[in-house]
């Protein structure tokens, strides 16, 4: 069921929570572009694993209100606002392709609720000092961040194209996929469960406009409003070797920005491995 949370400055953000109800509260933030009811273990996987998982729409996405201009960064307060309404006092966050920079945002930002974080396949900063940031990354995505630089209108241009696309067919989405991504992404994408609800994520998350997708895009491609260097909670950074979509150089960066952080490079995958490993990290997230 989506309950709506009222921010401060009167946003509205969707969210849902499944699992557990009385068990380890943890975030679950979603990919690019993507909503709330993106891929996420089975309730009953959950139940086991004693998670009580929340996850939200990104402002602009799905059922959320547009936050224009956002940064990286101002994920945080919406997350606390969403805590705070739900009675959630300290939580681990995990973030996954897109919502791993806003996970890191969250650690940075919310050393005092935070208790551990994971940021799965994640992008670094666009300005970070001695990576080659588009070394390894599919044309698509090249061509996406390259137009940030251009301002929000070429970026909005391209992307409601694309938009108006998936929600006229969203298994479309879908389909394109194979034609970028790596045998091992291609055998994730290719099960039918996971289909149905890659499918179902990009069609909500596209369902009103093209707000979210675009100022993610955006918010990548600036500055991020906090220094990854700043997070002091323990840190998971999960990466297949083969992504195309943020490559693995990005982890192995912020890896190395980020003190006592614990990179795991998973040699046969790529992006969509994450998908699989998600039981594991919770439990890492969970652990005393």
């Amino acid at each position: 069921m989506t309950q709506l949370v009222v921010a401060p400055d009167g946003r509205r953000l969707a969210v849902e929570q499944r699992g557990e109800p009385d068990g380890h509260p943890v975030f679950l933030l979603h990919g690019t572009p993507g909503s709330r009811v993106g891929p996420s273990p089975r309730a009953t996987v959950l139940y086991r694993l004693g998670i009580r998982l929340i996850t939200f729409d990104r402002p602009g996405y799905g059922r959320s209100d547009r936050l224009e201009g956002r940064r990286v960064a101002d994920v945080a307060a919406d997350v606390v606002t969403i805590a705070d309404a739900l009675g959630v006092g300290r939580f681990a966050v995990v973030g996954r392709s897109g919502g791993a920079p806003h996970a890191l945002a969250c650690a940075a930002l919310l050393p005092d609720r935070l208790t551990r974080v994971a940021a799965l396949v994640a992008l670094a900063p666009r300005e970070a000092e001695g990576l080659d940031w588009f070394d390894g990354m599919t044309e698509s995505n090249v061509v996406e961040y390259r137009l940030a630089l251009a301002g929000a209108g070429a970026v909005a241009a391209r992307l409601t194209r694309a938009a108006e696309q998936i929600r006229a067919d969203p298994a479309s989405k879908v389909v394109g996929l194979f034609r970028e991504v790596p045998e091992s992404d291609r055998r994730v994408v290719a099960d039918h469960g996971i289909r149905r609800l890659l499918v179902r994520n990009f069609a909500e998350g596209l369902r009103e406009s093209t707000d979210g997708w675009v100022d993610d895009v955006l918010a990548f491609s600036g500055p991020w409003g906090f220094d990854p260097a700043e997070i002091r909670v323990p840190t998971l950074l999960w990466h297949g070797e083969n992504d195309v979509f943020s490559p693995v150089g990005h982890s192995r960066w912020l890896g190395r920005r980020i003190p006592a952080a614990t990179v795991r490079i998973q040699r046969g995958m790529a992006h969509f491995g994450a998908f699989g490993v998600l039981p594991e990290v919770l439990l890492w997230l969970v652990r005393t």
